[in-house]
């Protein structure tokens, strides 16, 4: 999943070399690549199906795409079924903030704090 925002005029070509350039993957990789647009309201699919490129577009009637927080910096890869509460609008937010190793890190530094001063915020 491209975390920076679309155009959505995009088409195989531009989605193909941003998935290529900026996401620093194989477009024929079989893998299916998504692109979301600035309001997050449409998101465009790119695959290979082993014959062609594929293009797959949704545009919510109500709602919006989940956002993927900035300060993430890992790669976004959803499940199949992350994948399909994305693709239904449903919210994903939490999968990309509070990871079990985050829980574990805070609840450590919440332990070992002596101060509610010591503790640093939530991230958000």
């Amino acid at each position: 999943m491209c975390k920076e925002p679309t155009d959505m005029r995009a088409s195989y070509d531009s989605l193909f070399s941003m998935a290529k350039l900026v996401l620093k993957k194989d477009p024929f990789s079989g893998h299916l690549f998504l692109f979301v647009n600035g309001k997050r309201t449409s998101c465009k699919g790119l695959y290979y199906d082993g014959t062609g490129l594929v293009l797959l577009c949704k545009r919510l009637e109500k709602g919006l795409f989940t956002r993927v927080n900035p300060r993430y910096q890992k790669e976004v890869i959803l499940t199949q079924g992350e994948f399909g509460i994305f693709f239904e609008g449903g919210n994903l937010e939490k999968r990309f903030v509070e990871s079990p190793v985050e829980i574990k890190k805070r609840a450590f530094i919440k332990k070992n704090c002596k101060t509610k001063r010591d503790v640093p915020p939530s991230p958000q």
